[in-house]
């Protein structure tokens, strides 16, 4: 099946907005599955072309509570991860294993980076007044304990904005 150029178009103005700004990124497969696996690298290449030069990524291997199925060894995803300069960490958004460490790892990793300005905007370094991530007067706070289940809503809070 051939995509029209306009719709082609239309997908690269999509993507582009919607990467534009963004400093981190979690770029999750299933480990039970190779071909999300093998997308990563597209992916990857995906962000690398429509982000922000220095994007933090973050691979994630997901389903890590179904590791008798495993199709993925984490020593390839983990050796894939340090090749390309990210992070890594395998996660279970099932039983919530290593899902709020993976988000908390991210969103320090991109808190070290702009507050160390490392941050570049079209080549040239930038300052911390122009580095917009929309969070003016906004605090993040990570309580110190794990979140705690709430049986009768089953989510979890581990993180507030306030």
């Amino acid at each position: 099946m051939a995509v029209s150029s306009a719709a082609t178009t239309r997908y690269q103005a999509i993507t582009t907005a919607y990467y534009r700004g963004a400093t981190g990124a979690l770029l999750a497969y299933d480990i039970t599955k190779q071909q999300t696996f093998d997308h990563v690298e597209k992916w990857l290449d995906e962000l690398r072309i429509h982000a922000d030069k220095n994007i933090l990524v973050m691979l994630v291997g997901n389903k890590s509570d179904l590791s008798s199925l495993r199709a993925v060894p984490t020593e390839v995803a983990r050796d894939f991860a340090q090749q390309e300069g990210l992070f890594f960490l395998e996660t279970s958004a099932l039983d919530s294993s290593n899902v709020e460490s993976a988000f908390i790892g991210l969103l320090s990793q991109v808190y070290r980076t702009v507050s160390r300005k490392h941050i570049l905007v079209d080549g040239h370094e930038s300052n911390w007044d122009k580095v917009n991530l929309e969070l003016e007067g906004t605090k993040i706070k990570v309580p110190s304990q794990e979140p705690e289940c709430q049986n009768a809503k089953k989510r979890f809070n581990c993180c507030s904005i306030l």
